[in-house]
Parts: C-alpha cells; structure tokens; sequence
C-alpha cells in the first residue's frame, strides 16, 4: 500500500515537474499550461478562498413583492439570489429568475370564455394585468432550498455536493451559524478558466490606465496589441507566439507559472512589470513601467 501512495505521489509530481520545465510545457499552450496548473491545485483551495464575502452578497428578504423582485434581478445581473428572514444570519433559501418568470406566465397565461368550448382563446400570450405583483416570495411560493457549506470545505468536495443537491450556489455559513458568504458554481469554474464575463459584466472599465509618466496600471486580460499602443513601444521583438494573447499570457508564458504579489520581472523590449494583485491561480493586476524613464529597481530577468 506504501508503494501504491508512493507511485500516485510521484506521478503527480512529475506532471507538475513537466509544466514548469521549459521542454515539457512546450507541448501546451500557454492558456492550457495554465489551466492544467490550476486544475492541479483544486485540491488545495477552500470555500472560503472562492466565496463572495457577506459585505458583497446581493439577497433579498422572503416579504420581498414580486414586483420588487423584478427591479432587484434588473439591478443585480444575477439569475438567481439567496433569500433571508430579516438578516443574511437567517436564510431562507433561495429564489431564480426562472421561477420568477414561470410564475408570472403561469398567472397570466389567458384562458377561453367560458361556455363557449369551441372557441379559442382571445390571445394566446399574456395578459400581465391577471400577474399579481404584490404577492411576496413565500405567498408566490417561489423559495427554493438552499445548500449550506463550512468555509473550510475544499472546494472539490464543495462540487460533489452542488451535484447531489443539483444546485448551483451554497451559502457559507461560519462556526457561529451566521452566513460568512455565499458561492457559486461559475466562482469555482473561474479556478479553473480564469474570469468569465457575460452579457451584463461592465465591459466599459479601462484595461490600461496611465498613472504617469512612463507607467501604467494594466488588467492581466488587457490584449497584448493594446498595451504595445498605450505604451508606443514594441515588445515582440524576441517574436510571440500565435497563443499569446493578454500581457498575463505573456508573463505566464515566460516564467511558466503564475507570479507572486509585488514580483517584478522583465519582458522584452525594455519593459518591466511589477505583480499588483494575483492569488494562486491567476494574474489580476500589473503595473508596467519603461525602464528607460520612470521604473523600480531593476528585476532580474525572466525564466522558469
């Protein structure tokens, strides 16, 4: 059994061996080194390394009127949302806008006169004036039940259970049994993928700001050819490769896993980056200088 425990080990640690060595992660991209990495280190991330805090979540109270409920999903973006008696210290479950929009079809869905059997409905769409707005969630029946998870839970056993309970969000619920955040099924998923923006992300937020002369304050996901024209400077000159899209592909691509915070390293071209924010599975924030003008201390060059 030793020796099993012993190989299982070992394998593992030679695949992580062949991501970060230069000749075996040459047989992936850089997105999928990347991927794989982070894959890798599922095991070691907890709900509460995930989860959205208490201060962030958007809920709503069970006396909450249809209606309201509306402008609330308009507001927030989100497709479902958990419910509470009060305060988020008392959930109650949660409510999904599909059920939302079930009942509000359901109720005003218009039905033939009666007595005239042959006849067929006036219209066949809805006709919102029959949709009670004022009823709240426990009178519409719309509070589903909601899964509740330990902080400390890693969030591969935090999978299994989404499955079982065939739900895509748990509240985190602390040591006192008062809700410490809550946790979706696309927070884990970004583990893995990196962020997943959809139709109602603000998409408006500048990727690369000035701050000053020389340097400039970047999002990990800002497109290469973007930052070579704010920075009017070309940094492909030692080539790039066709798999390389974002200025934290190129930094991932050159050191071959992901930097810490603060870390600064040097790209070609004469630039030099600086780890605003990151956390172990992906780059946030850089901070890029010209070394030619205003920049730190040198940083040593980049490699594996």
């Amino acid at each position: 059994m030793a020796l099993g425990f012993a190989v299982r080990t070992s394998s593992r640690e030679n695949f992580i061996q062949a991501l970060a060595d230069s000749e075996g992660a040459s047989a992936f991209a850089p997105e999928e080194r990347a991927m794989l990495a982070n894959i890798l280190s599922l095991r070691e991330v907890h709900v509460d390394d995930v989860m959205v805090p208490r201060a962030d979540i958007d809920a709503v109270d069970i006396g909450i009127s249809v209606g309201d409920l509306l402008v609330k999903f308009q507001e927030s973006g989100h497709s479902r949302m958990p419910v509470f008696r009060g305060t988020l210290d008392d959930p109650a479950g949660l409510v999904h806008i599909k059920d939302l929009l079930a009942y509000i079809t359901a109720s005003g869905v218009a039905a033939p006169e009666s007595g005239k059997k042959d006849e067929q409905p006036i219209s066949a769409g809805i006709d919102f004036r029959k949709v009670t707005l004022t009823q709240n969630l426990a009178e519409a029946a719309l509070v589903r039940n909601i899964l509740f998870v330990p902080p400390s839970m890693p969030v591969t056993a935090l999978l299994a259970a989404m499955q079982a309970a065939h739900t895509h969000m748990a509240l985190v619920i602390d040591e006192y049994g008062g809700t410490d955040g809550v946790v979706s099924l696309e927070d884990v998923l970004e583990m893995v993928v990196g962020d997943i923006e959809d139709e109602f992300d603000d998409d408006a937020v500048a990727m690369i700001v000035p701050e000053s002369e020389g340097k400039f304050l970047a999002d990990a996901r800002a497109a290469l050819d973007d930052v070579a024209a704010a920075l009017g400077a070309d940094f492909f000159s030692g080539g790039k490769s066709d798999d390389i899209d974002t200025i934290g592909g190129l930094v991932y691509s050159l050191i071959g896993r992901i930097p810490v915070r603060g870390e600064r390293i040097a790209i070609p071209g004469g630039i030099e980056l600086e780890v605003v924010d990151a956390d172990p599975r992906r780059i946030k924030r850089l901070r890029i200088y010209r070394r030619s003008s205003t920049s730190p201390e040198s940083a040593p060059d980049a490699s594996p």
